[in-house]
């Protein structure tokens, strides 16, 4: 048996690695299904054992898994094609008799209404009729998915959404990397679904402030129609259908679906979320 994360090259799947590491999971049981062998050749040189595999050929898929396993479903990146890589997975989980499929979906699971949940909530009901054991991880927002583009708000002076005066509980990769780690090595989480969220909810003015204190430069909050911030995302070479998901997201936070703070995932990870000054803090350090 050993504990399983696809997508282990990416930045959530490295970072589950590597806390089941310093968690004290030796490197002989966990297994990295990969693409790229290169690409993966720290994990190898770790003691990770790799398995060479793509969501897009199934037929690659079919040795990524073995029974007892527990394994990690790092949804994909590639919005519009997530249903049928996710599904193929599912299908190798189930034909292998892993004894845990893990995965990473989005907050509020079957509740979210808006655009980039509804891959979500195919993959979370082929899991469900799959009859595999379980545990759903319902992810908020990345607090990097705003601190990663720190330099384009220092050169602009601005914060610019489509959210109005909504409200975001993120958290960040390694937080919820904590809690995928958890889950795969821990008890009493199968059947489970957990909606997991940063301990504190921030308004896009409170993070214009914190990086304006952090930087001591004049940063301010641009409110602006759904429309102008569609244009914006596509000159600055955002391709559309990306650029439509993001501005549909910031209309979902305006209408506070994502600014849950029940307080899950600081629960599963045995420690409060890391705060938002951290994370800008450290991006700041990085630019």
């Amino acid at each position: 048996m050993s504990i399983v994360v696809t997508g282990a090259t990416g930045r959530l799947g490295r970072l589950v690695i590597d806390t089941l590491l310093a968690d004290g999971v030796a490197a002989a049981g966990i297994a990295a299904v990969v693409r790229d062998k290169e690409k993966a050749a720290g994990l190898a040189e770790l003691g990770v054992e790799l398995r060479i595999a793509d969501y897009d050929r199934p037929e690659t898929l079919a040795d990524a898994f073995e029974a007892g396993d527990r394994v990690l479903l790092v949804s994909g990146s590639e919005v519009g094609r997530r249903v049928p890589q996710h599904t193929a997975v599912i299908s190798a989980a189930k034909a292998a008799g892993v004894a845990q499929l893990a995965y990473t979906g989005i907050l509020g699971g079957p509740d979210a209404d808006f655009d980039l949940a509804a891959e979500h909530q195919v993959t979370e009901g082929a899991i469900l009729d799959s009859g595999l054991p379980y545990t759903l991880l319902r992810n908020g927002w990345y607090t990097e998915n705003y601190t990663e583009h720190l330099a384009t708000v220092l050169e602009h002076g601005a914060v610019v959404a489509n959210a109005g005066d909504g409200r975001v509980a993120s958290a960040t990769r390694a937080d919820y990397a904590a809690a995928a780690a958890a889950v795969l090595t821990g008890d009493g989480h199968l059947g489970k679904a957990y909606e997991l969220s940063g301990d504190t909810a921030w308004s896009f003015t409170e993070y214009a402030a914190e990086v304006a204190r952090q930087t001591g430069r004049p940063i301010a909050y641009r409110d602006v129609p759904a429309e102008t911030h569609l244009d914006i995302l596509t000159g600055a070479g955002v391709p559309e259908p990306f650029a439509a998901i993001l501005v549909d997201v910031d209309k979902a936070i305006e209408r506070g679906l994502l600014a849950r703070t029940d307080g899950a995932l600081a629960r599963l990870i045995g420690r409060p979320t890391t705060p938002l000054a951290d994370t800008v803090a450290e991006a700041l350090r990085q630019l």
